[in-house]
């Protein structure tokens, strides 16, 4: 008999349909799109909410939440949401915004290294306590069967957390040991070991002594140590990463008479690319049509925007201002400036990490030191009692006394009380050496665009005009983008003036803007292009009809600290130099008004990366101040670098130390910290190392139980870190 199978009725009809309707509707619903934008200027609660109420508003988008430490905003949209709509929007409430590279970043978005550590030190933590508690039990006097049973269960305990809490000391001895070379933890993983062989052995043969709480509780302390380094500098990223992602990841396409937006990947040598008016150049190429201003700050340093005019070359990276281009591609992916730049950071990232630290110093010295001292424990026992378990007893009493905590804790507790005194400065410590390296400077680099100033135009003549000029120039400023324009624009504001009404205004790319005042031509802009002659200081240019040209004269404001940091470290006998990509004039000028007996101007980045490593070759310990792209290959190319908070990601990135505020005068005292941390740190060393001249002979003797060797080790560390605390 066949059983007859029925469609089962179901209680809502609609519900049927509902799935495959949803799913009907997930695959025909366009998907989000994810935009990254580094936003150099967020630097409080307040930018945050400014920056992200401002992107909510654009239609289309869903969400936008911005990161501060990374100074990055990250949007969801629609598709039909397009960067530049994103850019707009942040550069008309004042934030000047980039574009990311969604894709290069994707690898550097979580802290998995520091949520990884925490993990395995809040484990020891949890598990040694409960060792204690069995090992307190052992010490008040529980013997025999109790004894054993307790042993066996803090074995039970230990050795599942060793195996998971130790990776980051197991790896970094095997790392070390692979290359035929010592580090700290190369004793630490020994004395783990060793003490858990012997506690081990100890308890299989109903001994009396085992040292899991001892094993447990150093684990513990060293990762405390690790952890407390970790958190004192920023998430170690990549700063070639970086530059990558700054690259522009869409052009636009000429072919056939036709504009097509296609990613920067498939443009190829020869084609045909349009760039509009606040649009970054995607690759390197050559003007073919078309007048325009081009912004290099971020490349070159260059304060003034220089002509763009058919024939002339461009680079990635560099910002077209006022009118469109077309450019044909030279170069393009790793062929561009941009990307030349990035390498340039990598092999200079690759070159500071061969400097070695105080601790790994000290480790070529104690750790050969310590081994030697328990292989001779254990041979000296051996030969006098020919017992091998009270030898090894003893072997691992003396590696586990010896200190391994004090030493590790010794660079982490002063870093972490040195970084805490700097960051209540305005100054964020990023790299685990960068004190240890601040403390050898003898040589400081400025540059000068956006680091010794504040790389925005500043109007210094405005009341030197009649009312008449300063209205007919306001005017025209405000119909203008050029960095000159609206400073002037901000500037005539802020004093109280009223635009001129004038009529039929444009901007004529490359010169300037026009247009007509009572039926008069009125032009505000280049010196040729009104009849005048150009002067050394950088200038915008008012002609009224047939009056005399007349200049509205700017600066490059100086960042505030700016003079009393560069006179401290003078007064300290520090070499100072000043490298700028800016006109020889502008970077001499600046020069003379700090005391500044050394500079070079117009270097390209390649050009800043080779001086400091001359001077490198010289033997110079040298400290690089920088906040552009074009730094970047210098500053990671420097012994140490410092970058201020309202550099692009890269520089931030390429730097060891963050100027969170605008200040610059905390640079001096940075380096008179560095100094004192670097005095504390060997300070800990000689404590630690006085600390064994008492303890290893009371191991060698075999004193040293495990409540002994607990006690010792808690008591090393507590003293390495109020020593540390002095500092702050």
């Amino acid at each position: 008999m066949t059983a007859t199978m029925r469609p089962t009725p179901s209680a809502c009809p609609a519900c049927s349909a509902a799935p495959a309707a949803e799913a009907m509707a997930q695959m025909d619903a366009p998907k989000e799109a994810r935009i990254a934008l580094s936003v150099p200027a967020v630097h409080c609660a307040a930018c945050i909410s400014t920056v992200e109420s401002e992107l909510a508003k654009v239609p289309g988008v869903q969400s936008a939440r911005v990161n501060l430490t990374l100074k990055r905003a990250q949007i969801e949209a629609d598709p039909s949401v397009m960067p530049d709509d994103l850019i707009g929007a942040l550069e008309r409430v004042g934030y000047e915004a980039f574009e990311l590279d969604a894709g290069a970043l994707a690898a550097t978005q979580t802290d998995k290294a520091g949520r990884d550590l925490l993990m395995r030190l809040a484990v020891a933590g949890f598990a040694s306590m409960n060792v204690m508690l069995l090992s307190v039990s052992v010490w008040a006097g529980a013997e025999d069967a109790t004894r054993d049973m307790f042993h066996w269960i803090s074995a039970a305990i230990t050795l599942p957390t060793i195996a998971f809490s130790g990776v980051p000391f197991f790896k970094s001895a095997w790392g070390a040991l692979k290359h035929k070379r010592l580090n700290m933890d190369v004793p630490i993983v020994l004395a783990i070991s060793l003490a858990l062989v012997t506690s081990l052995w100890e308890t299989s043969l109903s001994g009396h002594h085992a040292y899991f709480d001892a094993a447990l509780t150093l684990t513990f302390f060293l990762l405390a140590g690790r952890y407390l380094d970790y958190r004192t500098r920023a998430i170690a990223r990549s700063a070639a990463e970086e530059l990558a992602a700054l690259e522009v990841p869409r052009a636009i396409l000429i072919r056939n008479g036709e504009e097509k937006q296609v990613p920067v990947a498939e443009v190829s040598v020869g084609d045909m690319i349009l760039v509009r008016p606040g649009g970054r150049m995607p690759v390197d190429g050559e003007i073919v049509e078309g007048m325009s201003e081009i912004d290099r700050s971020l490349l070159t340093g260059e304060t003034v925007p220089v002509v763009a005019q058919p024939g002339q070359g461009v680079s990635a990276g560099e910002v077209n201002l006022t009118g469109p281009l077309v450019i044909r591609a030279t170069a393009v992916g790793k062929d561009t400036s941009l990307h030349r730049m990035a390498d340039l950071v990598a092999i200079a990232e690759s070159g500071r990490s061969r400097y070695t630290s105080l601790a790994d110093s000290a480790a070529k010295l104690y750790a050969p030191g310590v081994h030697i001292l328990s292989a001779l424990s254990f041979v000296g026992w051996w030969l006098y009692t020919y017992d091998t378990r009270t030898a090894l007893n003893i072997a691992a009493a003396v590696l586990i006394i010896t200190c391994p905590c004090a030493l590790g804790l010794a660079v982490p507790a002063v870093t972490t009380a040195a970084s805490g005194r700097l960051f209540r400065k305005g100054m964020l410590i990023k790299h685990a050496t960068a004190l240890e390296r601040l403390a050898q400077v003898d040589t400081v680099v400025f540059d000068k665009t956006g680091t010794l100033t504040a790389g925005t135009p500043e109007l210094t003549n405005l009341g030197d005009h009649t009312t008449r000029d300063m209205e007919i120039a306001l005017a025209l400023a405000e119909g203008s983008s050029h960095p000159l324009s609206m400073s002037l624009s901000k500037a005539a504001r802020e004093a109280g003036v009223k635009p001129a009404r004038v009529d039929d205004i444009r901007e004529v790319p490359g010169y300037g803007t026009e247009g007509s005042w009572k039926g008069t031509r009125v032009r505000l802009g280049r010196a040729a292009w009104v009849g005048a002659e150009s002067r050394a200081e950088t200038a915008a240019w008012l002609a009224v009809g047939g009056d005399a040209p007349v200049a509205f004269t700017f600066t490059d404001r100086l960042r505030a600290g700016a003079e009393e940091a560069v006179k401290s470290l003078l007064d300290a006998g520090k070499d100072v130099i000043l490298i700028s990509g800016d006109a020889t004039r502008a970077v001499e000028a600046l020069a003379n008004r700090l005391g500044i007996r050394q500079w070079m101007a117009e270097a390209l980045p390649t050009d800043k990366a080779a001086r400091i490593k001359a001077l490198s070759d010289q033997g110079k310990h040298v400290l690089m101040v920088g906040d552009g792209l074009n730094d970047t290959a210098a500053l990671a190319a420097a012994h140490v670098s410092i970058s201020p908070a309202s550099a692009l990601d890269a520089a931030r990135v390429a730097s060891d130390i963050v100027l969170l505020g605008s200040d610059l005068s905390p640079i001096n005292e940075a380096l008179d910290t560095a100094k004192s941390a670097t005095r504390r740190i060997r300070e800990n060393f000689q404590i630690a190392t006085a600390y064994n001249v008492i303890a290893v002979p009371i191991a060698v003797i075999g004193l040293a139980t495990p409540l002994v060797a607990a006690l010792a080790m808690s008591t090393s560390s507590i003293i390495v870190s109020l020593n540390a605390l002095r500092l702050r």
